[in-house]
C-alpha cells in the first residue's frame, strides 16, 4: 500500500485561504457543472414508479426487482481528444465504471458511439478503449459509428446492477456523518494532462477491478450513507456536488486529506481521480470503511463533518473560508426534488435508507 502523506502547503494565512477558495470556484471543472440544472429543467417530469434516483447522481438507478439497473452515459471532452485521443478512448471506458462503481454496483457491459473524422484519430482512441476494456473486463456490447463527420468524439454509456438496499446514492448525506476522502496515491500526471491523476494505465487488472468492486463491498455491509466518485471537478468540487444534492453543507480540515509526496496542493484539489471516492457515514462506521479502502491499496481518512449549514468551509489551523453556499451558489443546481419519483416510491426508498443506515 502507498503510504499515506498529509504534506498540503501551508494556507493558515487568510489571504492564502481565499486564494485557494477563489482557484477551485473559478476551476473550469467545476463552472461547467452549472449549466446541468439548465438542461434538466427541459425535460418533462413523467410518473415513473421504478426510478429510485436521477439527476445529480453518478448513475440514475432503476428498480428492478430485488435490483438496481444503474445507467449512466460520459462524453470526453474535446479538449482531451485534441491532446491526446489514446487517453480520450481510455478515460472513456474508465469514468462510466467508476460512476458505476460510486453508486456501490457492478458493472455489467457497455455500449459506445464513435464519430470520426481522421482515421489515425480513431485508431488512436480505440486503441484506448481496447486497453481499458481489456484491463477492467467490462465489455462493449454494441453502439454506433459515424465514419463521416466533421470531428472527432467518442461517448461511452453503461449498465450496472446492485441490491437493492445495498446502493449509494449521493442525495442521502445526513449531518453528524464523517465525511471521508479516499484516493489511489501512487499514480502521476501524464504529459500535457496536469488535472487527470492516472492511477490505473501502468497497474495490473486485479488491483484495478478490486478498487472498482470496493464501494459494492462497503455497500453490501451498509456502512455509508452516501458516496461519489471523485470526478473533474476534484476532490472538494465533487464533495461540494454531493453535499449541494443533499441540501447539506460541511467543514473540511485541509491538513486530513491525503496528498502524494511533491504534487501542488491546490493542482490535487482540483484533480480527476483514476480511483478515488468521497463518502459519508456515521462516524462509528468509519474505521471500517477506511479499513476497506486500505485494503485496494486506496489512502482514505477522515477529513470533516456533514452539517445542516448548506456550506462547506474549509479550515486550517485557526483560519476559515466557505468554498461553496449552496443558499446563493450552485455546482449543478440539482435539487432532489425534481427527481421523477412516485410518493409510494419515495417513502419504500427512505424507509430501505433508514432500514441501512
Amino acid at each position: 500500500m502507498v503510504e499515506n502523506i498529509f504534506n498540503p502547503p501551508d494556507y493558515t494565512s487568510a489571504m492564502n485561504l481565499a486564494a485557494l477558495v477563489s482557484d477551485i470556484r473559478n476551476y473550469p471543472g467545476v463552472t461547467r457543472k452549472r449549466t446541468i440544472s439548465d438542461v434538466i429543467d427541459f425535460f418533462p417530469v413523467l410518473p415513473a414508479d421504478n426510478i429510485i434516483a436521477s439527476y445529480g447522481e453518478d448513475a440514475a438507478a432503476i428498480a428492478y426487482n430485488d435490483d438496481v439497473l444503474l445507467l449512466a452515459a460520459d462524453g470526453i471532452m474535446e479538449s482531451l481528444m485534441r491532446t491526446n485521443p489514446y487517453c480520450a478512448g481510455y478515460y472513456a471506458v474508465l469514468v462510466n465504471i467508476n460512476d458505476i462503481s460510486a453508486m456501490g454496483g457492478i458493472p455489467l457491459a457497455m455500449v459506445d458511439i464513435v464519430s470520426m473524422k481522421d482515421e489515425k484519430v480513431c485508431a488512436q482512441v480505440m486503441t484506448g478503449v481496447e486497453e481499458a476494456v481489456s484491463k477492467f473486463g467490462v465489455p462493449i456490447v454494441g453502439g454506433h459509428t459515424h465514419p463521416d463527420c466533421a470531428y472527432d468524439a467518442i461517448d461511452i454509456a453503461i449498465l450496472g446492477i446492485a441490491r437493492k438496499d445495498e446502493v449509494i446514492c449521493s442525495h442521502t448525506a445526513k449531518a453528524g456523518d464523517d465525511i471521508i476522502l479516499a484516493m489511489d496515491l501512487d499514480g502521476f500526471f501524464p504529459s500535457a494532462l496536469p488535472y487527470a491523476w492516472d492511477t490505473t494505465s501502468r497497474k495490473g487488472s486485479d488491483i484495478c477491478r478490486r478498487q472498482v468492486l470496493v464501494m459494492n463491498e462497503i455497500g453490501k455491509k451498509h456502512l455509508v450513507h452516501s458516496g461519489k466518485d471523485i470526478s473533474n471537478p476534484g476532490s472538494l468540487g465533487t464533495l461540494g456536488m454531493l453535499l449541494e444534492t443533499s441540501g447539506k453543507g460541511g467543514e473540511v480540515e485541509l491538513e486530513k486529506i491525503p496528498t502524494p509526496s511533491g504534487v501542488d496542493f491546490s493542482q490535487w484539489l482540483k484533480a480527476y481521480q483514476g480511483c478515488g471516492f468521497v463518502v459519508t457515514n456515521p462516524p462509528a462506521n468509519s474505521s471500517e470503511v477506511i479499513e476497506m479502502f486500505e485494503q485496494v491499496d486506496m489512502s482514505a481518512a477522515v477529513v470533516g463533518k456533514v452539517n445542516d449549514s448548506r456550506k462547506l468551509v474549509l479550515r486550517q489551523g485557526n483560519e476559515s473560508a466557505t468554498l461553496f453556499d449552496f443558499t446563493s451558489d450552485k455546482i449543478t443546481g440539482c435539487d432532489p426534488s425534481k427527481v421523477p419519483l412516485s410518493g409510494s416510491l419515495r417513502q419504500k426508498v427512505s424507509k430501505s435508507v433508514k432500514k441501512r443506515c
